[in-house]
């Protein structure tokens, strides 16, 4: 257990390509893991980032805060932190836990004359800037969705446990004056759920594997006891979101009942007519899920569970389309945030999104042994392919339209989305941007879209990808692993719009995820068809001279590993579980 966390919390699991994994994939050990929900477990602070006096007054033996220790407070305790305030100094601290995680804090104080328990104001942020902030100001510091700053009480020779949120950094302050406190340990109580990373990837680009492997670390911190968007903030089961989530875990996880979970809670909130999320084309994702999900598990009983709703919804869908083949869809129109307000590119991405909706409710139903429906769907995509929308210029819209072929691929690639660099990027539709291009074939310049755009909040010392990244926000901006500078950008605090100004964007969303699952399947190669029953191995490595790495399959762990030649040809081998079909 230890073990694992430790890999995990230092992402080095994708060096663990050539390692010993599980011979099978294990359904029993995966509904042990989900019956018993989440793990806990405590971690030290890795360092301290500010405290507010450094002459040994206040603040004494601060660097005891650092180092392990057995977790139990004792009588006899004297190599103790101690927190000292007077009518004039009241000291803070601000601790940083290295990583994002998923918890609270554990804090235990030692012995001391007065036995009053000990205020004192906790601030959690994903940034420092965050953590050293208050409550709204321009900034836009929050208490929504799950407390982040709050004042709390530490008994005298005890602990006490608090907060539940995302974090990296803790600020700590005393409150009152005249206090002298020992405090044996600020420890944080990480929750997760404890399953094994199934799938790795490891290639000749350090930087490439180090994102694959945040994007992995991301979802998982979302994994709590449903599919979450973000750990701080959107702590909610968004029904869009969680596509590029889904794709993560079947690639990471394997299958993980934390994913009909989420499907099905999102299906029974929202009975028809309504919307998931009051959103049109969340209740479109929702069918595009679990048309992903019998593809990589083939899971046929639980997709007759969704029969009744699923025709029910695409018969509702039908229902919103004018005389010109055009898409008319009521409640939520929207696709991601930069898109909202602009409603020629909100057009052409639903009236996209339909025609991938009614195409994969053809197939749907084809499993179903429904022929009739099926054609009729299918003829309902085809009508909607006659009606090519006009205006849009935006990369997420654009990709949509690739990708439900409204547009040659080809053709969208270069009029729209290589132009500019990363810039338009978004980090929700930045996958299904990665997937046109990967549909055009330009799979270079995916690669280096992946390296500047998720590499660009790695550079800022991101941990876990985030809600939403403007390229152009870097400029003449700080990392948000330190103390800002005057003159420079708190590239957290000074940006962000709609529901992601300043403070409030989260750190942790999910929904940032893509190119985990991008670089398995167009790198590695690894495509998944036939209810996984079959793989078509086609690798595109581009620049990289290797890549390797496994995946799960419902036969077990599939390994695989790409080199190339000097000559450019690629020579790849496989060690496949038994009964899996590999196509090449």
């Amino acid at each position: 257990m230890k073990k694992f966390l430790y890999i995990l919390l230092l992402l080095i699991f994708v060096q663990m390509v050539n390692a010993q994994l599980p011979p099978v994939f294990d359904d029993a050990a995966n509904e042990k893991a989900t019956a018993s929900e989440m793990s806990k477990t405590y971690l030290i602070p890795s360092a301290i980032v500010w405290q507010s006096d450094s002459t040994g007054t206040n603040l004494q033996n601060t660097g005891q805060l650092l180092k392990m220790g057995n977790g139990q407070v004792a009588v006899n305790d004297t190599n103790l932190t101690r927190f000292i305030s007077d009518s004039i100094n009241k000291p803070g601290i601000l601790l940083d836990y290295g990583k994002e995680i998923h918890g609270g804090l554990k804090i235990s104080m030692g012995i001391r004359p007065s036995k009053t328990p000990l205020k004192l104001r906790v601030r959690f942020g994903e940034s420092v800037g965050e953590a050293m902030s208050d409550i709204g100001g321009d900034r836009n510091a929050t208490n929504e969705h799950s407390l982040r700053d709050f004042i709390v009480e530490v008994p005298w020779l005890g602990s006490v446990e608090i907060g539940e949120t995302g974090f990296r950094f803790v600020r700590l302050d005393v409150v009152e004056v005249n206090e002298n406190a020992p405090i044996k340990s600020v420890e944080a109580a990480f929750v997760y759920r404890d399953i094994p990373y199934l799938g790795s990837f490891n290639s000749s680009d350090q930087r490439l594997n180090e994102i694959w492997a945040v994007g992995a670390y991301t979802v998982h911190l979302n994994m709590q006891n449903y599919l979450w968007d973000g750990i701080k903030r959107d702590r909610l089961v968004w029904v869009g979101d969680m596509h590029p989530e889904v794709m993560t875990i079947n690639t990471v996880f394997g299958k993980n009942n934390i994913v009909p979970k989420s499907l099905d809670l999102a299906r029974d909130q929202h009975p028809l007519p309504q919307w998931m999320n009051t959103i049109s084309s969340y209740s479109m994702w929702w069918i595009l899920i679990h048309k992903n999900w019998y593809d990589y598990h083939g899971d046929m009983d639980y997709l007759n569970e969704q029969e009744m709703y699923m025709i029910a919804l695409l018969d509702q869908l039908a229902t919103f389309i004018d005389k010109d083949n055009k898409e008319i869809l009521n409640g939520g129109r929207f696709l991601d945030w930069p898109t909202s307000t602009d409603p020629k590119a909100v057009h052409a991405g639903l009236q996209s999104m339909m025609v991938m909706t009614f195409e994969a409710g053809s197939e749907i139903m084809k499993l179903y042994g429904k022929e009739a429906l099926s054609e009729k769907y299918l003829k309902v995509s085809k009508q909607l392919k006659k009606h090519i929308p006009k205006g849009n210029t935006s990369k997420q819209a654009a990709a949509l339209m690739g990708l439900s072929d409204l547009e040659k691929p080809s053709k969208i690639n270069e009029s729209i989305l290589s132009k500019n660099g990363v810039k338009g990027m978004s980090t929700f539709y930045g996958y299904y941007i990665l997937e046109a291009m990967a549909k055009a074939n330009d799979y270079d310049n995916a690669l280096d879209v992946i390296r500047t755009y998720w590499g660009g909040m790695l550079d800022l010392g991101a941990t876990t990808f985030w809600e939403d990244f403007d390229i152009s926000d870097i400029e003449n901006s700080g990392r948000i692993d330190e103390l800002t500078p005057k003159g420079i950008y708190d590239i957290h605090g000074d940006f962000g719009e709609f529901c992601y100004v300043g403070f409030r964007h989260s750190l942790a969303h999910g929904w940032a995820s893509g190119p985990t699952p991008w670089l398995t399947q167009y790198v590695l190669g690894i495509n998944v068809t036939d209810g996984g029953n079959t793989i078509k191995l086609k690798p595109h490595l581009g620049d990289l001279k290797f890549a390797e790495g496994t995946f799960p399959t419902k036969f077990g762990i599939l390994k695989v590993r790409h080199e190339k030649s000097s000559d450019g040809t690629i020579k790849t081998e496989i060690d496949a579980p038994q009964g899996l079909n590999i196509i090449q």
